[in-house]
């Protein structure tokens, strides 16, 4: 996968909110080093497109990003043409 010139990247608890799991689950994840991130201004940015690779690596995680995450709007998001 290329590297993006500006990549998206997203705090904790942003990253806790659109995976539909708890903030303790995204700083275990950071501690493990399986999230790429930086530290801006003492605060985590998370890189989006790490969250993603993770999410699709953890059944519970998907499940929950499906049922509580962003994932429950996905079929809202579906555009008929």
């Amino acid at each position: 996968m290329d590297a993006q010139p500006n990549p998206i990247r997203v705090s904790i608890s942003e990253a806790a909110r659109l995976f539909g799991v708890d903030t303790f689950t995204i700083r275990r994840a950071i501690k493990r080093e399986e999230l790429r991130y930086i530290v801006v201004q003492g605060r985590y940015k998370i890189n989006f497109d790490s969250l993603i690779e993770w999410a699709r690596n953890r059944s519970t995680v998907k499940n929950k990003m499906n049922q509580k995450g962003i994932g429950q709007f996905v079929e809202k998001w579906k555009i008929n043409y």
